[in-house]
Formats: structure tokens, sequence, C-alpha cells
């Protein structure tokens, strides 16, 4: 290693106008200041070499690129500054050199020049111009005043240099010196070498320097928030370390010691499967450590209180006694067939197989059919604990699955919670209205179902919130839901869809006396010798004051006139009555009801058609008309886009079969029709009117009326073809409710029949047919045309 040192004085008017440039990365030299430096690049250490070899001069400017292995261009170097001498140059053995230069003076490039491997350029020094004034010593002194504090706020500056900036006369200087000296950017300093005007470098070192003050001092006070809070810590561990050897030499037990113990004795008794014992232990190890007054401590102790008070070998014994189950069922609910069958068939095959997994079954039907109460009286009869969690209106995924131990107020989801509450590990889970769950930004709760409603997943169910897997399989998951579209398809592929389409008028007289009647006696303080319904009345409720499948709406009838008797016999009117047919009124007010087939069907071109709802079946009346016109087809009541192509398909097979149907072919190009389908308010979709609309415009062209007590279902084809439809019980029942004595069905509807009770297939004739033509026999009267006016 080589050295070489400068001369002891050095004459600062001997600037050359040509210098060679070093560029700098990451550092700023000032005037009459001093820099180390370390030059790599092979261009520059011969820069280096040739300036010791001549005058030691060498022009410092700062580069806007950073340092990497590509020398910077002229474009990246700054317009502003500073000529050095070299102090000391000293070369190490991999051909570095390291240097200590000394700020001479500003210099501004004019003009570079070609002709070495290094950066040369014409310069013109910048002479300072200094003005002492009131405000350049306000500056002043505002500087140094801040320039202390900074000294005295950093370790790592010696308290010398902030003596040093007092004794300093020049304006430019002192800006110089603190600027050099803080810790700001080299954009910041290069910024203010650039400054020619003094006193606008002082403003913008008073701006840096109060800055870096500010910095400072919040620093300063984050440390010793932190010195502090640390020094908190160690005195209280040290005082309960303190605490807990008094409380052992004394003999007393620390409360929380107590509480750890009593949580591992519960872990010991549980006998949980390994992973869970693995996650508890884990959990009261780290309760262990930790002080009752933290957050965390809560976390940890209502995670064990949930993984200790689950049932997970705790079971009920099932009743597997067949007949006595099914006298439950029975006693409970009339009618039902299909359900209660299914239910006896599961009891049936785990007194064969004990070891066999619950189904999962969905109650689909109406409202008020009893399918909530049904899942009571399936938990009664099998001995089980029942449990219902309310699936309407849940958006949130963790309702399900629970939420994450991270979140404040975390806690297991409802399938969970209601195993905790059941205290067994087969219960009768009724999942109510699970077809009203919806979705949004919070997840998708039927997708978190899935795994639940599935008995080959459901074994290892994982809760959020316990994230240890719970046994599921031995619960017996019951569902239910008014209408299955609205299910996800792979949801509804996981469960056994049991119908209950609704009672007919026989079952609901029956129920009436049975179930809704008694209770309503019960509810309302009333004793049977007090009050009787005749059958006459109970049926004059059901069809003159409700139209629906289930039973919400007649027992809220019956409760009406129980509140009129009660009224009667606590005023002391009476002391007991008996509900006739002609009492009701007075208790229900007119009939709300009443049956319009017989009225409507009297003129061509009305027809009966059945439809399906949510509710149930209902009646669908369709009425066609012609007036004068060009062919028009107008299509009102609010119907869909597939009603509608059902009503122009209609019209084109009657157009096309208008010889065989005797209608005369000159009238389409004369007439506008016009197809209304009443109840205008309620929006209706659906293939199923087809026929009904062809017989309808049918009706209308051959002035011939349609039979009376006569309805009809089905979808049509262009090829006079009549299509099976969907829904066909809730129909069937729709129309017994009605009166009708004859129904036109689809042929391939005829399988569907065995779901409808013996009493109403005998009590209405049904025709099944598979040809519009069919449909037109059938259901027009053999009266020739009228001649059409």
């Amino acid at each position: 290693m080589t050295d070489q040192q400068a001369p002891a004085e050095f004459d600062a008017e001997k600037i050359p106008e040509l210098l060679p440039i070093l560029p700098l990365f990451d550092a700023v030299l000032f005037p009459k200041m001093v820099l180390p430096l370390v030059v790599m690049q092979g261009e520059s250490v011969q820069l280096v070499d040739e300036a010791m070899a001549k005058n030691r001069i060498i022009g410092l400017v700062v580069s806007n690129k950073p340092e990497d292995k590509q020398t910077p261009g002229k474009e990246d170097l700054a317009n502003v500054g500073v000529s050095a001498l070299i102090l000391k140059m000293a070369k190490t053995t991999d051909n570095r050199s390291q240097l200590l230069v000394q700020g001479l003076s500003r210099f501004k490039i004019k003009a570079f020049e070609e002709g070495r491997p290094y950066f040369r350029a014409r310069v013109e020094l910048i002479k300072e111009m200094e003005q002492k004034d009131n405000e350049t010593e306000a500056l002043m002194s505002n500087i140094i005043g801040q320039f202390s504090r900074i000294v005295e706020l950093s370790p790592g500056l010696p308290p010398e240099i902030g003596q040093m900036a007092k004794t300093i006369q020049e304006p430019g200087t002192l800006a110089d010196m603190v600027t050099s000296t803080i810790n700001s950017s080299p954009e910041e300093k290069q910024k203010v070498l650039a400054c020619v005007d003094v006193k606008r470098r002082l403003k913008e070192v008073t701006r840096l320097v109060n800055h870096q003050v500010e910095i400072l001092e919040l620093g300063n006070k984050i440390q010793s928030q932190v010195k502090g809070d640390m020094d908190k810590s160690q005195r209280e561990y040290y005082l309960r370390q303190q605490l807990k050897a008094i409380k052992e030499e004394l003999g007393e037990k620390d409360e929380t010691q107590v509480e750890i113990e009593e949580y591992r004795a519960k872990i010991e008794a549980k006998h949980l499967p390994e992973e869970a014992q693995k996650e508890a232990e884990r959990e009261l190890d780290r309760l262990s450590r930790m002080h009752p007054s933290s957050a965390e401590y809560t976390v940890a102790s209502t995670y064990l209180d949930w993984i200790t008070s689950l049932p997970w070998h705790e079971s009920t014994e099932d009743n597997l006694d067949i007949k006595k189950a099914r006298k439950i069922l029975d006693d409970d609910h009339y009618g039902l067939e299909k359900p209660k069958r299914r239910i006896i068939e599961f009891l049936a095959v785990r007194k064969l197989k004990p070891e066999s997994k619950g189904p999962i079954l969905c109650f689909a039907g109406p409202p008020g059919t009893g399918k909530t109460s049904l899942g009571q009286s399936i938990a009664r009869a099998l001995g089980r604990k029942f449990h219902r969690i309310s699936l309407g209106g849940v958006r949130d995924e963790a309702e399900i699955r629970g939420h994450r131990r991270t979140y404040v107020g975390a806690l297991p989801g409802r399938i969970v919670q209601g195993l905790r509450r059941a205290e067994s590990n087969n219960p009768v889970f009724m999942l109510d209205e699970i077809d009203k769950v919806g979705s949004d930004f919070r997840g998708d709760p039927s997708s978190a179902l899935l795994e639940v409603l599935d008995p080959e997943q459901n074994f290892s169910f994982s809760d959020h919130y316990l994230d240890v897997p719970f046994d599921l399989s031995k619960v017996m998951f019951i569902t239910t839901a008014n209408i299955l579209d609205t299910i996800p398809p792979a949801l509804r592929d996981r469960m056994e869809v049991l119908d209950l389409p609704g009672y007919t008028l026989d079952e609901k007289i029956k129920i009436a006396n049975r179930y809704l009647i008694p209770r309503q006696r019960d509810e309302h303080g009333i004793k049977a010798k007090q009050i009787k319904f005749t059958n006459g009345a109970v049926k004059q409720i059901i069809t003159g004051y409700t139209r629906e499948a289930g039973l919400r709406n007649l027992e809220r009838e019956i409760a009406n006139i129980c509140r009129g008797v009660a009224s009667k016999i606590a005023e002391g009117r009476t002391r007991s009555v008996t509900i006739k047919v002609e009492d009701i009124h007075g208790y229900l007010g007119p009939i709300r009801f009443t049956s319009e087939t017989k009225a409507r069907v009297t003129t061509p071109g009305v027809a009966t058609g059945l439809a399906w709802t949510p509710t149930g079946g209902e009646l669908l009346f369709i009425e066609a008309t012609a007036m004068k016109g060009k062919k028009g087809l107008t299509l009102t009541g609010q119907l869909g886009d597939v009603m509608k192509e059902s009503a122009t398909a209609a019209l084109s097979f009657i157009r096309s079969n208008s010889k065989s149907l005797d209608i005369d072919e000159e009238f389409f190009e004369n007439h506008d029709i016009h197809i209304h389908v009443p109840a205008g308010a309620i929006p209706k979709d659906g293939p199923s009117a087809g026929v009904t609309m062809m017989t309808a415009l049918t009706s209308l062209l051959t002035n011939r009326t349609i039979h009376k007590d006569l309805a009809m279902t089905g979808e049509i084809t262009l090829r006079g073809q009549v299509l099976p439809v969907g829904g066909i019980k809730e129909k069937v029942l729709a129309a017994h409710r009605a009166g009708i004595k004859m129904l036109i069905l689809p042929d391939w509807n005829r399988k569907d029949l065995e779901d409808v009770p013996k009493n109403v297939q005998k009590e209405i004739r049904f025709h099944f047919v598979d040809k519009m033509m069919d449909v037109v026999k059938i259901a027009l009267d053999d009266k020739r045309p009228r001649a059409r006016i």
C-alpha cells in the first residue's frame, strides 16, 4: 500500500478552468469540508493518478444515477459541483484508491470535453456574495440553536461540533457545515449546494434542521416509552415472582394456578381425541405462562371452556322400539305417511346395524304443513335431544364454521354451539329454512353446509374456532325448505328430499278436531265442555275463510272463534257454546273466499287451469276475446316469457289446424285476439298453462263453452303433443279444494297420481291425454258452433 501526502499549504485561487470530474454516489462535498472517498472504477482510478501527478485538484459532482456497474452518463451528473483538493491518497492491493478530499469552491459546469476515459469539463467558479443583515443573523442564530439540539439528541455526534458551529461567522460556511453534518438525503444536500444565494440557502437549511429535530425528538420519545414499558413489565414480573414465593411460604394457592389445575382435570376427564388433546394441552401451557389481566388469557381460557364442554363421547341411547316410535309419530301428526315411513325405516336399519350413519333428510313443502314440528316428533320418537337452527337470512359463513380465534369476541359456529346445548353428540338437528340462506362478501353459508351435510365428510368437521375435527356422523340432520330451486345443486344432492305438499279437506277437518281445536282451547283457558265445533262449521272455516296448503291460517281462525267464546264466558253471557255453520259469520265476518269456477266458465273463451306456487296449488283462469283488427295478439296479466311463448304456440297450432277445428280461416285476417290471466298483480310464468290457453282460444273461436267443473294442465308443442308438467299432487289438491270434478292431465303424469290421496282420486274424474286434439274433444261441449256476431 502506497501513501502520498499533500503539501502543507495550497493556494485556493489557482483552480484551473478545465477540471477532471469524479462522480459522487450517496454523498455530497461542501466547500471547506473534508470527505473520505473510495475509488474503485478503473477510469476513476486513472483520474486520481493523473490529478496526483499534477495539481491534485479535481471536480466532484453528484450523480443522479445510483451506483452500479455501469458508468453514469453526462446527463446523469448534476450541474453544480465542488472543486476539491486531494489531501491524502492511499492505494490498496486490489487497485482501489482511498482519498481524503477537502472542498474548495462551488462551480458550474459549462461544457464537457472529450479525450480521456473519464469526464473532463470546463467550469465556472461560483463566488458567494455574503451580505449580513438582521434576517441573516436571525437565520444563523436559529440554525445554530437547532443544530445544538440535534447534537444533543444524536449520540453519534461529538458535543464539540456544536461549539464549533457557534464560532463560524460566515453565513454560507455555516449553512454548508450544518448540512454536511446532519442526517439528510443526498438530494436535499445537493439542493443546498446548488443554492448560490446565501440567504435562500440559510432558509433551506433551516427547513432541514427543523425537520431533523422533529424526527429525533419523536424517536427519543418512542425510545423513552418503550424503555418505560419494559421497566414496568420487568418490575411487575419481579413483584409477581415475589408474591408467588410469599404465597408458597404461607401455604396459600394462587387462584390462577387453581384454575389451571381445574382445566387440566377437565381435559383428563373428557378423554379427548388425540388431536383435540394436543391442542387443549398446548393452549393450557400457554395459559399457565400468562398473567390473568392480559387479553390473551381470556381468549385461551374461553377456548378451553368450549373444548372441555363439548360432548366428544356423550351420546343418548336410541329408542329402537319400532311400535312405540310409530305411535309417537301418529299421535303428534295426522297423515304425512312418507316422512313417517322413512323414520321407521331409519330406526329399523339402526336396530339391525347400530354403526350406520345418520341420514340427511329435507322436508320440502308449503308453509304450515308441519315440517318443523315433525322434526320435534322425530327426536321424541328416537329418544334424542332436539336442537333447531334457523338459517333464514343467514349470510355469514362464520355462522356455520365459526370465527378464527384471532378475532376479538370470536365464537364457534352454530353447529358447535348447538352440540354444546344438546349435551350429546347424536342429537336431531333441525336446519330450518335452508332455502333462504343468502351469500355476500362475508362468504356463502350454503357452501359451508356442504361438509356438514355430507355423511362421507362430516365425521371430521372442522370449526374455525376449535381448529380440531369433530365427528358429526352420529347427528341426524333434518332440513326444511319451502322451495328447492334456491338451494344450490351440490347441497341439494346431499339431501334426501321428502315432499310435504299439503293437506286435503278431509285431512284438515280431522287435524282441526284432533289437534288445533284442543290446543286453542287450552291456550284460551276454555274447557272441552264449554266449546264444541260441528264438522260443518270446521269445513266452512276451511273453505270460506282460508285458502292454503298448510294449517296456519286455519288455526288463526279457530283462535279468533275461541277468543270470542272466551269473552262471552268471561262476561257471564253463556256457559257453553256449540259452533255451527250459521254461527261463524258472527265471529269471523263474511265469507272471504267463494268458488267462482261455475260463474266464470259459462261463456266461450274462459278456461280453468292449474298452477303451482310455493304455498301449494292454485286455480288459474284464462280469458280470451276477439275484436276487429289485423292478426294482432295481446297478452296481459303479468305473464313471463315462457307463458307468452305458450300462448303464441297455442295460437299457431289453432291456425294451422283451423279446418279440422271448424274455424273460418279468414277470421284471423280481420281480428285481433286478447288473452288475459286475472289476478293481474301477481307475476305468472311456466309452460303448464299451454293446454289451458289452447282450450280457451279454441272455445272462443268455435263459440263453444267448456264443461263446468273442468280444469286442466299440461305443456303443448306445435306438433300437437301434450308434455308432462310438475306439481301434480299440489294441483290436484287445489282442484279438489275448489270443487273441480274433472281434470285433464298429460298422459306422462299418470304415475304422479300415486302421491294423491285415494279419497281425492275417487271424487275426481281424470282424463289423461297426449294429443292436443283430444283435449279439445274432452273439454268443449258437443253443441255445434253458433253464428258469431
